[in-house]
């Protein structure tokens, strides 16, 4: 099954994740099969390419909770 999730980048106390397509059995921070966007919990930046993000749900990609709050906060 294919997830929509977080990628951690940066480094200690000082995170930054990428927004991910991925299957739901590899580790977190494997090789993604498609990059989706950008999550700064620091600045509270958010990128989001909804167009692609809405394409994989409706291809069966899940979100996971994280995901879906960022996805509501920018509507």
């Amino acid at each position: 099954m294919l997830k929509i999730r977080l990628k951690k980048l940066g480094r200690k106390k000082k995170p930054f994740y990428r927004i991910i397509l991925i299957d739901s059995r590899k580790k977190r921070d494997s090789k993604a099969i498609n990059e989706l966007g950008l999550y700064n919990p620091l600045s509270k930046k958010v990128q989001l390419n909804i167009m692609k993000i809405e394409e994989k749900i409706k291809e069966g990609a899940k979100l996971t909770k994280t995901v879906e709050n960022l996805v509501k906060n920018i509507y």
